[in-house]
């Protein structure tokens, strides 16, 4: 492979991501993309980039799990309180994509639907390279990716952030790189500590990122 592509937190955003592939010129024989997770809910079509990664998993593509994502899981699978916390971090918009006449958390969104959950349930939380390592939210300073808890990969923040002093790089989403920056600029954050937060607040009028190893170049794509 001559190249890694990352891309996070896509989040519904269909025509974004197809923009983006199209900008950097993935070739899936050259190629090894890797997906940070967070395909589903706030964007217009979470529908569509599923199907989407679904096509390009079979490709060869690499689809880590996102804490939407998991969410959208634990409501499937009828967790107490899940369909409640769903709810209030963009379900509707999801289930909207499969049925524009749902109104509430009902999950009746047809058979597509429950193939995406079993979809879902196949990804995995943690890419690992030489230099790098590829997850959706950070990893617990001083404990090995491959003994820590999904939930983690899935959800954690300032620890990460402020306490990962490893020696590989940690290539991330989960938290937009605005908000690591305390301003408005939305490009890829390259941490200090060697940590580089590629989730460029796509849905809150930001960028898509991408990023391109070896050489950690940036491509973007932004709303029209």
């Amino acid at each position: 492979m001559k190249r890694i592509l990352a891309i996070s937190d896509i989040h519904g955003e269909l025509e974004l991501f197809n923009r983006l592939l199209e900008k950097v010129g993935y070739d899936a024989t050259e190629d090894q993309l890797v997906l940070l997770g967070d395909y589903v809910d706030r964007g217009p079509d979470s529908k569509g980039v599923l199907e989407r990664v679904i096509e390009l998993k079979k490709q060869g593509a690499i689809v880590l799990r996102g804490n939407h994502d998991q969410m959208m899981l634990d409501a499937a699978k009828g967790e107490t309180g899940a369909a409640g916390n769903w709810l209030r971090n963009g379900a509707i918009s999801t289930l909207q994509s499969y049925d524009a006449s749902i109104k509430d958390m009902k999950l009746l969104a047809g058979e597509l639907f429950w193939e995406h959950v079993e979809f879902l349930k196949g990804t995995e939380f943690y890419y690992e390279t030489d230099g790098y390592i590829f997850v959706h939210a950070g990893v617990q300073p001083g404990v090995p990716v491959q003994e820590t808890d999904p939930y983690v990969l899935m959800w954690i923040r300032d620890e990460f952030h402020e306490g990962y002093m490893g020696d590989k790089k940690i290539v991330f989403g989960h938290t937009p790189a605005f908000k690591l920056r305390g301003s408005r600029d939305t490009s890829i954050y390259f941490g200090d500590n060697r940590i580089i937060g590629i989730d460029g607040g796509a849905f809150y009028g930001g960028r898509l990122n991408c990023l391109e190893l070896p050489g950690e170049k940036i491509h973007f794509v932004e709303k029209e």
